[in-house]
């Protein structure tokens, strides 16, 4: 009789374990989502600061460092760069001071930089000429930087939200922010991008080929966001993984671009700094590995 009546108690005792079990791994679960989330975003932002670094490392050095101003960049970035390394390997589910005001010190860099450039510009004779901005300070080259802060500083905030689902920036949806940050760095770059190819004449097709592709990576984004439609996302992360293979290989083709100048890659020190940047495709690549962050971002959201 005593028997009958205490198992309920054993078995509800068991059930009340296996529910707590059960909580705790969805728990650990939850968390473990969390920084994957922000880890891909610390490699996006990690990618982009790498090529702001060696790009406005050749251009500066390119222009003799003639203002003190020119080393900024370079400190930041190589600091960006340093913090999405140490955000990428961190496991924890909690926000880095440290982190945060190296991308906020990021983004504040893209943004007095722009300046710098477009003060550079329309100093010169003729001011804000189609001459002045092909041939001086690239308007846009700044911009990345930028784009790099913001989106690890969006990487904290993913962080931040700990077990909380969906994820939130700033209480909006971190997937559809990340994705319109993306998108609208990918337009700005593809306009860099053609001015430079302008330039160029595009004497090579396939210059074509990051002016055309990023603008439509950009608006499956944006449907995304607005659609949100699983087939838009297969779409548009099938769209973002091409991207980060043309971010890399545009690499050898900038490459190959410093071989056919004269000398060579026997000439390398002129060659490098006198023909396409090598350092600057893989901005792409960065900021596609952003969108594909975001769009994880949603469909977790959206399975929630």
């Amino acid at each position: 009789m005593e028997r009958a009546l205490g198992a309920p108690k054993v078995a509800g005792s068991k059930g009340e374990r296996a529910r707590a079990v059960q909580s705790a791994s969805r728990s650990r679960w939850g968390e473990t989502e969390t920084v994957m989330a922000a880890r891909r975003l610390n490699r996006a932002a990690g990618t982009l600061a790498a090529s702001v670094l060696v790009d406005s490392a050749v251009e500066h050095y390119r222009g003799s460092f003639k203002n003190k101003a020119m080393f900024t960049p370079l400190v930041v970035a190589g600091l960006t760069l340093a913090m999405s390394l140490h955000g990428t390997a961190d496991m924890r589910p909690v926000a880095h001071r440290a982190r945060d005001t190296s991308y906020l010190l990021a983004a504040a860099t893209g943004l007095l930089g722009t300046g710098f450039h477009i003060y550079n510009v329309t100093k010169k004779v003729g001011g804000l000429s189609w001459q002045n901005v092909f041939y001086g300070a690239p308007l846009g080259a700044p911009m990345a930087i930028l784009l790099s802060g913001l989106l690890g500083f969006c990487s904290e905030r993913v962080r931040a939200n700990g077990r909380q689902r969906p994820r939130r920036v700033f209480n909006l949806p971190a997937g559809e922010t990340v994705a319109t940050v993306t998108a609208l760095g990918l337009l700005g770059t593809t306009g860099e991008a053609g001015l430079l190819h302008f330039r160029g004449a595009f004497h090579n097709p396939f210059m074509a080929v990051p002016v055309t592709l990023p603008p439509i990576g950009a608006g499956l984004l944006a449907g995304a966001v607005l659609n949100g439609g699983g087939r838009t996302r297969r779409l548009a992360r099938r769209w973002m993984r091409l991207l980060t293979a043309m971010g890399f290989i545009g690499v050898g083709f900038h490459a190959y671009g410093v071989s056919r100048n004269m000398g060579g890659w026997r000439n390398w020190s002129q060659n490098i700094l006198d023909g396409p940047p090598l350092p600057a495709p893989p901005s792409f690549a960065g900021l596609a590995l952003a969108g594909l962050a975001s769009l994880e971002l949603m469909r977790e959201a959206r399975d929630a």
